[in-house]
């Protein structure tokens, strides 16, 4: 019921539905922001930043793949200690009620997972980032006061195309690829709140009628899927064990070739199933450790100080491996004591210091 904070039997309660619903986004947030402060110290990691989903796409296909696979749970509920199991409604005989019956995922039912899972928060994200960079390109335009009309639906539904003033660059004329680049982000601009607006209302349905015990399942997706979350049980868990254990005989009886061949193969496979069965802990591990570990001194509010003696710079010099500017002596002894940065604690040398003088 409503006020049934244990749950009923193995229905997981409405909190636990909702905290493996919103692990995967903190956990993005979380890595995202750890590589964003990585990537001070090592510029090569901006490339992942650049292709964040992908990147996380790609990190959610292999997890929730291998868990699904594993343990028949997404990568978060197996953290909580639940399973999905499929659902279908029976009659039982003689009194009409309808009745559920669970059995184990069907490989169907699995690859659809990972779709609701991964592919469609992957697409979903980069409609959010079309919405976005078109509606800031409407506003930069309104606040210069261009006449382009942005993505207003009369002119996407009526086929009119915006006047935009561009001086010289006017005249050239607009390759097909661009016109057609230009409608797809228009009728993304145009139909995304809608949808947005849509699934999250759907959402709060759904999770509004779990919440009062009036459905079984949390969400649409896994209604559709005909899939309902429940709590594992000891006798599962052992369960899930030795099926981990028979999958992977099985792949490493598979293996083919000459012997020193079939010892390199298995020596890989048996890395990989250690990173896949360390992932979920090792992930969030990786991440507290990462907020707990020493980091360069902070930055004083007003840019003028030096952030090692937090005064009015004094012969102010920079690190170019950095670019922060500081105080030459304060640099030149911090330098030389630690050998780099004091900020993003990138190597760096008394070499690498330059002076800064104003012009007069």
């Amino acid at each position: 019921m409503l006020f049934q904070v244990g749950g009923d039997g193995t229905r997981p309660t409405f909190f636990e539905m909702a905290a493996a619903q919103q692990l995967p986004a903190s956990l993005r947030a979380a890595l995202t922001y750890s590589l964003g402060v990585f990537a001070l110290r090592r510029s090569f990691l901006h490339k992942i930043l650049d292709y964040e989903d992908e990147f996380y796409a790609a990190l959610m296909l292999v997890l929730e793949g291998h868990s699904l696979r594993t343990t028949d749970a997404s990568f978060a509920e197996s953290l909580y200690g639940l399973r999905r199991k499929s659902a279908r409604l029976r009659l039982r005989k003689g009194s009409g009620e309808e009745e559920v019956q669970h059995s184990g995922l069907e490989k169907r039912q699995r690859i659809l997972s990972v779709v609701f899972l991964v592919v469609l928060p992957y697409f979903k994200s980069k409609l959010h980032a079309i919405y976005n960079k078109e509606r800031e390109a409407r506003l930069r335009e309104s606040l210069w006061g261009m006449v382009d009309q942005g993505f207003d639906e009369a002119d996407f539904f009526t086929g009119e195309e915006p006047v935009v003033s561009r001086g010289d660059s006017g005249n050239q004329e607009v390759s097909v690829r661009v016109q057609l680049a230009t409608k797809i982000k228009k009728f993304i601009a145009v139909c995304y709140p809608w949808i947005h607006a849509s699934s999250e209302g759907l959402s709060f349905s759904f999770q509004l009628l779990y919440l009062l015990d009036a459905t079984r399942f949390y969400s649409l997706g896994l209604q559709a899927l005909g899939i309902q979350v429940c709590r594992a049980t000891g006798q599962e868990l052992m369960d899930t064990s030795s099926r981990i254990s028979k999958i992977r005989n099985h792949e490493r009886e598979r293996l083919r070739g000459p012997p020193w061949l079939k010892t390199v193969q298995g020596a890989l496979l048996t890395c990989s199933y250690a990173v896949l069965d360390y992932a979920q802990t090792g992930l969030i591990a990786a991440v507290f450790i990462f907020k707990v570990a020493k980091e360069g001194i902070p930055l004083p509010p007003d840019s003028s100080l030096c952030a090692l003696c937090l005064q009015k710079r004094a012969n102010p010099s920079a690190v170019t491996v950095s670019g922060f500017v500081f105080c030459y002596s304060c640099v030149f002894k911090y330098v030389t004591k630690y050998k780099r940065c004091p900020v993003t604690l990138i190597p760096a040398s008394v070499d690498q210091i330059r002076r800064l003088f104003h012009d007069t």
